[in-house]
């Protein structure tokens, strides 16, 4: 019988060691459990496009994995807005086991799920939320809490700066992975907000063997935020 976990590990490490990208085992282990669950639940719910299993640690794990380490060191809570099936909050709470984290979905199914994972990867440092951000009850209970605002590709950066800056402390980041031309909705955020950016940049999440020039274009946008 094939162990899937195993062979998921094995992806995971080669696309690592390729990049240079040297976590823990294991955490990459935890990893490589996680994607299994993943894939397992997606039978049943819709966590990530069908299509996309097979390539589940590619597109999902790793790529959440390896934008972590654009995010700054100093952030010690986050909160994942729009997390879906756990992406980006489960691999960055799995890599920075010192932070605590808050996952919110507005999907209930999604957010049963993402709590199933939670247990069985035995994750104590984060919450699963569901909610909408923009909730007043749910901004009251995490007013200025959080020091990082992650997100993959949930809604337009100037929607998700709007949700982050009431839950946001005085001094905070925003992560958004996203793909595509971000020119025209990055210039609109910085526009709208530039009264509270401090600094903003896009880093190309190119890798080896298959993204070698990010013809993906997969892409973190990093914006440091002064209240």
């Amino acid at each position: 019988m094939v162990d899937v976990q195993e062979l998921y590990y094995k992806e995971l490490q080669k696309f690592n060691w390729e990049n240079g990208f040297n976590p823990d085992p294991m955490k990459v282990e935890r990893l490589a459990y996680f994607a299994e669950l993943v894939a397992e639940k997606n039978e049943k719910v819709n966590l990530i496009s069908r299509k996309d299993v097979d390539s589940i640690i590619e597109n999902h794990i790793f790529l959440s994995s390896y934008a972590t380490k654009y995010l700054p060191e100093k952030c010690t809570n986050f909160l994942d807005i729009g997390t879906g099936g756990g992406f980006p909050g489960i691999p960055l709470a799995i890599l920075r086991p010192e932070t605590k984290g808050v996952l919110i979905d507005s999907t209930g199914k999604k957010v049963e799920a993402v709590k199933e994972f939670v247990d069985k990867l035995k994750l104590s440092n984060v919450t699963v939320v569901n909610d909408r951000v923009e909730n007043p009850e749910f901004i009251s209970m995490y007013s200025e809490s959080f020091d990082l605002v992650v997100s993959r590709a949930t809604v337009p950066l100037i929607i998700l700066f709007r949700y982050a800056l009431p839950l946001v402390k005085n001094k905070a980041f925003l992560a958004s992975i996203k793909g595509g031309d971000l020119e025209d909705e990055f210039q609109k955020t910085l526009l709208k907000y530039k009264a509270y950016i401090k600094k903003s940049t896009i880093f190309e999440l190119y890798y080896k063997p298959s993204n070698v020039r990010n013809q993906k274009g997969k892409k973190l946008v990093l914006l440091e935020i002064n209240k």
